[in-house]
């Protein structure tokens, strides 16, 4: 696979990041451009600059991991920019990959022990897929998420809902944080499936209709968010705010459970009671309205 432009894009920007006092190196003279020169991080490397500028020009093709660790290391990549890296130099690599088409993108079913699951969790639970496609929810998942189900015909998608609908600044009282761990979530999807049919489409809409997305992805950062605290405010019950945990499925390729808890005895728990009840009377008031048609 040709993905010159993507490694070339990647290693720039993260060279960009690292100033010579992060990098414990003097910094002399002035600098044009942000951050280190490609001699610095040759230098942080152990290999000659002509060498890295090589790579950095997009060429890893039969590089080595003890090459990329090097360059890791000088770059001060996180794990997930580490992940990364070893994938993009990975599709560089593989010589199938230069004549597989893109994928399809893949029909998303959920089986019905897996919703089975769900529905036995008793606080907001959600199932999406690498494209952050909101395939499934429990009961109380859906009633917290029901901003995105306007389209009783179409999957919800959190990009979408983030960039492209405006109640998204009202659920999300950090619309940026959401906004950057969207983006950065699906980077890193993109690099573990670069042939991926269903996110090269979402990310060309998403860069055609939105400035914010498009100034996102060009970033080129990447990011696995597994755990943590986010804050929601959700139109009927107000502020939530819900500790997470995220886990892959196993015998579900590409398909992450995520689950929402509030803190014992706190406005939130009491907030998900009542959550609980809203959700409860507008499904009365949709089965009645859809008995009375």
């Amino acid at each position: 696979m040709d993905n010159r432009a993507e490694v070339r894009d990647f290693l720039t920007t993260r060279r960009a990041k690292i100033t010579p006092e992060r990098a414990g190196i003097p910094s002399a003279g002035q600098r044009r451009v942000p951050g280190l020169r490609r001699s610095e991080v040759a230098a942080l490397a152990g290999m000659s600059v002509e060498y890295y500028a090589k790579l950095e020009r997009g060429s890893l093709a039969g590089v080595s991991a003890g090459v990329l660790d090097a360059i890791a290391r000088a770059l001060q990549l996180d794990e997930a920019e580490r992940t990364h890296l070893f994938r993009l130099a990975s599709s560089a690599n593989g010589s199938s990959n230069l004549v597989r088409p893109a994928r399809r993108p893949k029909q998303w079913t959920v089986r019905p022990n897996v919703q089975w699951s769900l529905d036995a969790i008793h606080t907001p639970a959600i199932l999406v897929n690498n494209r952050q496609d909101l395939v499934a929810t429990n009961h109380l998942g859906r009633a917290m998420h029901s901003d995105l189900f306007t389209d009783p015909d179409a999957v919800p998608n959190f990009g979408l809902f983030t960039f492209l609908d405006a109640g998204a600044r009202r659920f999300y009282p950090d619309w940026n944080l959401f906004a950057d761990m969207f983006v950065a979530n699906l980077r890193t999807a993109a690099g573990k499936d670069p042939h991926d049919k269903g996110i090269h489409d979402l990310v060309g809409e998403l860069s055609t209709r939105s400035d914010e997305f498009r100034r996102r992805w060009g970033s080129h950062n990447v990011r696995t968010h597994g755990t943590g605290v986010k804050v929601f405010h959700h139109h009927a019950v107000g502020e939530l705010v819900l500790a997470y945990e995220s886990m892959d499925l196993r015998a579900e390729a590409d398909l992450t459970l995520t689950i929402y808890s509030a803190e014992p005895a706190s406005p939130t728990a009491q907030a998900l009671k009542l959550l609980e009840s809203w959700a409860a009377t507008t499904q009365r008031n949709e089965s009645m309205s859809i008995t009375n048609r």
